[in-house]
């Protein structure tokens, strides 16, 4: 059994008919006391033909095999190659000497060539992993280009949500981050851009090295409403910011609970922002918002691991009830940060000067006032800052484009305050 804790952080008092609940939830891994649940990586590299440009496919293959020669032999893997179809290079299997052997050989055989057809490389993964032993279900997919739209995606990513979690990579310049943060978000992975294909080595293996630091397959959030109540929202915002809320399954038997996938998990602490409508009460009426329940799957039965209740609580104490929490207003901001990037840049890209410069100025104010120093440092690649207390800036008259897809494709780490 693993070492959990749920905590919540809120400000319970709700004015005469307030009926918005929000708190932050921390969940905090201490230790993994059992054995780890063993891992399954596939890796799914982009062979379209735009990845014949600039060494990107040799150095996709080169990262790849460093990927396997570096698999402990109680792993498991695949790789698939997908442009616009997959092709299988190896399946799913342990990863012995002889296995990756014969990975390192099929790996010579991908050449760049034809389209980009993301959900055919997922939805080849997802026959890999529903065939491989239980356990850690985790894949990094390597992409230099825009999927195709005609490409059934959104489909695919709701096929593949629960199965496995994907690692999100953009090679230099010409994709898309939206959409990988879209696969990103629903598969409870990361994203993130490497512009130099150089660096795509470096990169995987720090994405197995997180892998590998993973010990509990699934963990779920159950979360109990009361009569009435409506879930607003639920958001990883802590180590970044992912909204779950369109992940979530209700039990018909008893539409009162919601279920939430969280991912697997090691030792680790994330945040959630929670977001509930209730049924007002009476002034003075204190009652449960939400019962919040973290269990994961134990020798095949349900185990709980921690848990944590909101609360709501009536007051016409103007003082009590228009506090805000401390945590969810760090959070609140982060995702406002998040929002004010993402429309800046594009803004940028679309020539807007004036939005561009209004939403950046409003994001280096955030990222200020919150001390999100790695985001504060992106933002200055971008903006020439005027007036740093006003958050009054002025786009650089030359913006490098790694600089900005960089700045958009990480917009979405959160930085931690102390509780």
């Amino acid at each position: 059994m693993s070492d959990f804790t749920a905590q919540v952080f809120q400000n319970p008092y709700l004015p005469e008919n307030g009926e918005h609940v929000n708190a932050v939830l921390t969940i905090q891994c201490n230790a993994v006391q059992n054995r780890p649940d063993p891992l399954t990586l596939g890796a799914i590299i982009d062979c379209s033909g735009s990845m014949g440009e600039g060494r990107r496919i040799q150095q996709a293959k080169k990262a790849v095999a460093a990927l396997i020669e570096v698999l402990p032999e109680d792993a498991h893997f695949f790789v698939i190659a997908g442009n616009h179809e997959s092709q299988l290079v190896v399946p799913s299997g342990p990863a012995t000497p002889e296995n990756k052997i014969m990975a390192l050989s099929g790996l010579q055989t991908i050449n760049a060539t034809g389209g980009t057809a993301m959900s055919q490389w997922l939805h080849a993964a997802r026959g890999q992993f529903r065939s491989s032993r239980p356990g850690i279900h985790r894949a990094v997919l390597l992409t230099d280009g825009k999927n195709d739209n005609s490409d059934p995606l959104d489909q695919v990513l709701a096929e593949c949500a629960g199965q496995f979690q994907v690692d999100a990579r953009g090679v230099g310049l010409d994709w898309q981050p939206d959409q990988l943060r879209k696969i990103a978000e629903k598969l409870l992975g990361t994203v993130d851009i490497v512009a130099d294909p150089d660096h795509l080595q470096t990169d995987f293996l720090s994405i197995l090295k997180s892998a590998l630091g993973k010990a509990i397959a699934e963990v779920k959030i159950r979360l109990w409403t009361p009569q009435g109540a409506t879930v607003e929202f639920l958001k990883l915002v802590s180590p970044e910011i992912n909204d779950i809320t369109p992940l979530g399954r209700i039990d018909p038997a008893q539409p009162q609970i919601h279920e939430y996938p969280t991912g697997a998990w090691g030792k680790e602490t994330r945040d959630y922002h929670l977001c509930l409508q209730v049924k007002p009460g009476k002034l003075g009426q204190r009652m449960l918002g939400g019962r919040v329940t973290v269990l994961t799957v134990l020798n095949g039965q349900e185990a709980k691991l921690a848990e944590a209740q909101v609360l709501a609580e009536w007051t016409d104490d103007e003082a009590r009830s228009t506090l805000i929490n401390n945590q969810v207003a760090h959070y609140t901001g982060q995702a406002q940060l998040a929002q004010s990037i993402q429309e800046g840049i594009q803004a940028q890209r679309n020539g807007d000067v004036e939005l561009a410069t209004a939403k950046l100025g409003a994001a280096y104010k955030l990222a200020q006032n919150s001390g999100n120093e790695e985001t504060t440092r992106l933002l200055k690649k971008v903006v020439d800052v005027i007036d740093p207390e006003r958050g009054t800036v002025r786009l650089k008259s030359l913006i490098d484009h790694a600089d900005a897809m960089t700045l958009d494709t990480r917009s979405t780490r959160t930085r931690r305050i102390d509780k």
